[in-house]
Formats: structure tokens, C-alpha cells, sequence
């Protein structure tokens, strides 16, 4: 931890000092252990998956990462229903202890807003709270490994470093060869999430 604060006065584990944490650091030690659970799904020994997951989320630098990639994206001046931002160094370290209390954690209700549409129709957008935001961001951390060693290499849809030229090079692999299908149908059910059964 000495290596991830540039404060030497900081005597503590933990930085005390928002701006004195060294993020290249901390995202090379959450990588670090991100690799750890990876290798332990691919050797599926999931109960180390899961000592390594408790470990990374319960972590500092985890914590840390979790709330700076909330308050450094497009809607960090987007609040939820407790209409709360995290704006200052200190509201960020704040939040860093907060994420400790995992136990018992409930989720606040989503703020509904609704995004005009080309066609002129309304989107709703549920806006969690930022707490529930970084709550997520963390957990993220501890499951992403798995899902990107457990997942269909050919997909390509909300997958962290993979993009649409990916999936446009593998389209062409795949349509290039002499034995390729002739056809390719693309579907999209129009209107399927004003349709279909939320309850459900």
C-alpha cells in the first residue's frame, strides 16, 4: 500500500488524502488480482474464486476504483432518487468507507426519466443512486474476470475490450470461407421492452 500513496505522512493503510492516491497503482493491483480469478475459474476452483472475489471487493484500492469510475464518467452530475453527488475529494473518500458495509445492503428505487425518441416516443431510464452506482462498479470488478473467462468468444455486445470492429473482422472470417452460409437474417423485435411482461 506504501507504493499506492505519494503522501509520506499518511501513516495509516489507507490514503487519508483523495488526491495523493496513485491510480496507476491501484489499477495495476486490482488488475493483479482480476488475473487471479480468472486463472482460478479457468482451473475451476471456485472456492477460490470466491475467497479471491470477497478479497478484491473488500479492498481498498477496489473500493477506491469503484467510486472514481463513478464520479469520472457522463453522469456523475446525475443524481438518484437521494438527489445526492459526489463532488469533492471528501465526499469521495467518504464513500470509499461506505462501500465497507456490504452486509445488509438494499439498493435505493431507480429515478424514472423518460429520453425522446427519433421516431418522437419517450424512453424510460431508471438513474440509480451514485452510492448504488459504485456499489455496482465494485462488484463488477470481482465478477467481470469470471464472466470474461466463462463467456462465448464470439460475442461481442456490452464486453470490455471488444468493439465492432471486432465483430465486423469475425464476420468476414466467417462469411469468407468456401463452406460459409449464404444468408445471414438479422432480427430485432420492435418494441420488445414496451411489450413485454415486467412482472414476469
Amino acid at each position: 500500500m506504501r507504493n499506492i500513496i505519494n503522501d509520506d505522512s499518511a501513516s495509516s493503510r489507507e490514503p487519508q488524502n483523495w488526491h495523493a492516491i496513485d491510480w496507476r497503482q491501484v489499477q495495476r493491483n486490482v488488475r493483479t488480482m482480476q488475473i487471479r480469478i480468472a486463472k482460478a475459474t479457468q482451473e475451476k476452483d471456485w472456492r477460490r474464486v470466491k475467497a479471491l472475489q470477497r478479497s478484491l471487493t473488500h479492498s481498498f484500492l477496489a473500493r477506491a476504483l469503484a467510486v472514481r469510475r463513478v464520479t469520472e464518467n457522463q453522469g456523475k452530475r446525475t443524481a438518484g432518487v437521494d438527489r445526492e453527488l459526489w463532488e469533492s475529494a471528501d465526499q469521495k473518500r467518504f464513500a470509499v468507507e461506505r462501500l465497507k458495509q456490504l452486509r445488509g445492503y438494499r439498493p435505493l428505487p431507480l429515478r424514472r426519466v423518460f429520453i425522446p425518441k427519433a421516431n418522437g416516443k419517450e424512453r424510460p431510464l431508471g438513474i440509480p443512486t451514485m452510492f448504488d452506482r459504485a456499489m455496482q462498479a465494485l462488484h463488477l470488478l470481482g465478477l467481470e474476470p469470471v464472466t470474461e473467462s466463462t463467456s462465448d468468444p464470439n460475442s461481442y455486445g456490452f464486453r470490455s475490450h471488444r468493439s465492432t470492429a471486432d465483430a465486423m473482422g469475425q464476420l468476414f472470417v466467417t462469411t469468407s470461407r468456401g463452406n460459409s452460409a449464404q444468408w445471414v437474417l438479422e432480427v430485432d423485435i420492435e418494441g420488445c421492452f414496451d411489450h413485454i411482461n415486467h412482472g414476469w
